[in-house]
């Protein structure tokens, strides 16, 4: 593995602070049932491996009010806003700048949570079997892995599972990364010995969905990837731009019908 962070740039950007700002709202009113069965003591330890900005490290600051938190991510400007974001929850979370691959803890935390993340770095295997690693005898992992095969749009004027394959999966495999990651952690959580594992789906649809917080995190991504995909693909940036913009509009058009299915694997050590 040369490189743990390919995506490092666009981590970095501030389309992917309004990324995580849209996620959070479009997902976190499915995925906190998830969370809420898991049925964690009053003061459970929860680590939130690559929390970003702290959207969640807050949600779940809230949803479990006698909880101690730590956020990890390996972005500093990113762990600053999550400390101010959570500044009001006082001493019971706190941030660190950790790497995912050389985690500092072993047999801590009642609950592991990663989201979002697996689809960015190389071997995402190996970062979940640091979260095993750092959670205690019996703790909860909570993965929230993306699959970008998982995703529909229509009307959309070219073929938009091409564009997919052709585009940000192409990406990903060319700069060591997988976006398929969240059809393969359930296996690796077998594979690490781990038990009552199951898979639930977070569907973000114009349906279900806000269709305004879910056409911002396709802009986001167009705004922070358009450029990347072009350079690492045989797309041009217009084909790139122009199958984003073909996306969003069908989740603005009010006949339209957009969804993005997430996995969501968790088990216990």
């Amino acid at each position: 593995m040369t490189n743990r962070n390919p995506q490092a740039a666009q981590m970095a950007d501030e389309s992917m602070v309004r990324n995580l700002s849209a996620q959070a709202r479009a997902i976190w009113p499915q995925e906190q049932a998830l969370f809420e069965r898991y049925r964690l003591a009053a003061d459970a330890r929860v680590l939130d491996l690559a929390c970003g900005t702290g959207e969640i490290t807050a949600r779940l600051a809230e949803l479990l009010p006698g909880a101690n938190l730590i956020g990890a991510d390996i972005e500093a400007a990113h762990l600053n806003t999550a400390a101010r974001r959570c500044a009001e929850y006082g001493p019971r979370v706190q941030f660190t700048r950790a790497d995912a691959y050389e985690l500092p803890w072993q047999n801590e935390f009642d609950l592991v949570v990663c989201r979002h993340m697996f689809q960015a770095v190389p071997e995402a295997h190996k970062v979940l079997a640091q979260m095993h690693r750092a959670a205690r005898p019996g703790g909860v992992l909570h993965v929230l892995a993306e699959d970008y095969n998982m995703m529909h749009f229509w009307p959309v004027a070219h073929d938009n599972d091409e564009f997919w394959r052709l585009g940000p999966i192409s990406y990903a495999r060319n700069t060591g990364t997988d976006l398929r990651s969240g059809r393969k952690v359930l296996t690796w959580m077998h594979e690490l010995g781990m038990h009552a594992v199951r898979v639930d789906y977070v569907t973000l649809d114009t349906v279900r969905s806000d269709r305004e917080s879910f056409a911002q995190i396709w802009q986001a991504w167009r705004d922070g990837y358009t450029d990347t995909i072009a350079e690492h693909t045989t797309l041009t940036r217009q084909q790139v731009w122009d199958g984003w913009n073909e996306m969003i509009a069908a989740i603005r058009d009010p006949h339209g019908y957009g969804c993005w299915h997430i996995p969501v694997i968790s088990g216990r050590k």
